[in-house]
């Protein structure tokens, strides 16, 4: 019996790849247009680095989830940044062309599997007094049993 969750897992790397692609098709519109600028800022903000943190392996614990969201944002940007400075070092930057560049980065990095956080593996809070499984908290010295 095949396991459910690939199949949304597929369509989220799918639609994240395909934002770049329609950002860049956005750029036919006028440049004042909410068209425009709506889906370009949002995937220049948040497409690069939610193609590196979010196709986990084994998901996220709701924690983790939040932390990935808050760190995609500065990531995405650092790429971008970077994508940008490297364009403009080569004297070929243009918008249709970084967004280019962000798109092919954001189609590859989107098939393969994102960057291990460690909040998804131990949860984003370790509760006080919870005891790690298998092992008991070491007793500071005087304290009763």
């Amino acid at each position: 019996m095949a396991h459910p969750r690939p199949i949304p897992r597929v369509r989220r790397r799918a639609a994240l790849a395909a934002s770049g692609w329609i950002a860049l098709a956005a750029t036919a519109f006028p440049g004042g247009s909410p068209l425009r600028w709506i889906p370009v800022l949002a995937f220049v903000t948040l497409g690069p680095g939610l193609a590196l943190l979010f196709p986990q392996p084994g998901g996220l614990r709701p924690g983790a989830r939040l932390e990935a969201l808050a760190f995609a944002a500065p990531l995405s940007l650092s790429v971008a940044t970077l994508a940008a400075t490297a364009l403009f070092l080569a004297e070929s930057f243009s918008l249709v062309v970084f967004l280019a560049v962000l798109a092919l980065f954001v189609s590859v990095a989107a098939v393969l599997p994102g960057v291990p956080l460690p909040a998804a593996t131990r949860g984003a809070v370790e509760r006080e007094g919870v005891r790690p499984p298998g092992g008991s908290r070491k007793r500071r010295s005087g304290e009763a049993r």
